[in-house]
């Protein structure tokens, strides 16, 4: 089969002149709105009792920053350059050679996302957000030990969410996701949510990916032509359901390694469960709420 040719981001350049120079580039990157955001524990050393100094580091500062980087070459010359990183998920998700785009966005976005909630002094969750949690997983202790035990099972590094599922009729529901490599939960990007790891599933991973593209290609929005307006209204994928993302964990290597290493010899502060049962501690679950927006919708405890 042949596969669809990759789009490689090139660097600006004017007429026949040279590539851009290092400084250049670093302007240009500049002037995007791609940047490191601010966590509200920067001023800590490292996340005391999850990462140390130089682990956090690693997982937040420099590889957050070289995703970034990236990010903004490959948008450079588009008009994703100034748009929010979902946008442009969302945006990236549909086509085969938006891959370097939407892959350094998703990973952005994710990684942002499970740093974001987390928070260096123990936080209590309320009771309205645990009414609601049990109606779904009945008690807590389920909901943690799914999640937990879904990273850990996990051959292959992604993230695991839990997100908000709103029934039509009835009460919304929770659940509880997986997304490998750079996948995203979001169901505007489902073309390309890689909820399996790809090296299990022979054959599959190209064949999604084309049959989400044939699908906008054939519906009446998009008429034959995917660059149509009206094939942007066209918000979900073949299958997709409407998830809101509200708590996310990091099975990534690079982010529990160098902590924690690969465990073995029975060790129970060693090896990424460890990492993944001192993660729990570590919730910002007022955040959690917050973006679950539960008094909004009516969502009262019993």
């Amino acid at each position: 089969m042949i596969r669809p040719r990759l789009r490689i981001p090139r660097i600006p350049q004017l007429g026949q002149a040279p590539v851009l120079s290092t400084a250049s580039l670093s302007l240009t990157f500049r002037r995007s709105m791609h940047r490191v955001p601010k966590l509200d524990y920067n001023h800590l050393p490292g996340l005391p009792g999850l990462l140390s100094p130089a682990a956090m580091k690693i997982a937040w500062t420099e590889y957050q920053t070289v995703i970034l980087e990236k990010l903004n070459q490959a948008t450079s010359e588009t008009n994703w350059a100034n748009q929010d990183i979902k946008s442009v998920v969302m945006e990236s998700s549909r086509e085969p050679e938006n891959a370097v785009v939407f892959n350094h966005a998703s990973m952005a976005h994710n990684n942002h996302f499970f740093f974001k909630q987390l928070s260096p002094e123990p936080t209590e969750m309320s009771e309205l957000l645990k009414t609601n949690l049990e109606k779904t997983f009945m008690s807590i202790e389920t909901l943690r030990r799914e999640m937990i035990y879904t990273a850990d099972a996990m051959f292959g590094p992604g993230f695991v969410w839990l997100v908000k599922v709103p029934l039509q009729g009835m009460p919304t529901a929770f659940q509880v996701l997986t997304t490998y490599l750079a996948g995203s939960p979001y169901p505007n990007a489902h073309w390309r949510r890689q909820d399996m790891d790809m090296n299990t599933a022979v054959g599959q991973s190209e064949q999604g990916l084309l049959a989400g593209r044939k699908f906008l290609q054939n519906t009446a929005f998009g008429i034959g032509n995917r660059a149509s307006e009206a094939s942007k209204k066209v918000m979900l994928s073949p299958g997709g359901i409407n998830v809101i993302p509200i708590l996310c964990l990091n099975t990534w290597e690079h982010v529990w390694l160098p902590d924690y290493g690969f465990g073995g010899n029975g060790s129970p502060d060693k090896g990424k469960l460890a990492f993944y049962e001192r993660w729990w501690n570590k919730i910002d679950w007022q955040k959690v709420e917050d973006v679950a927006d539960i008094s909004r919708l009516g969502m009262k405890g019993v």
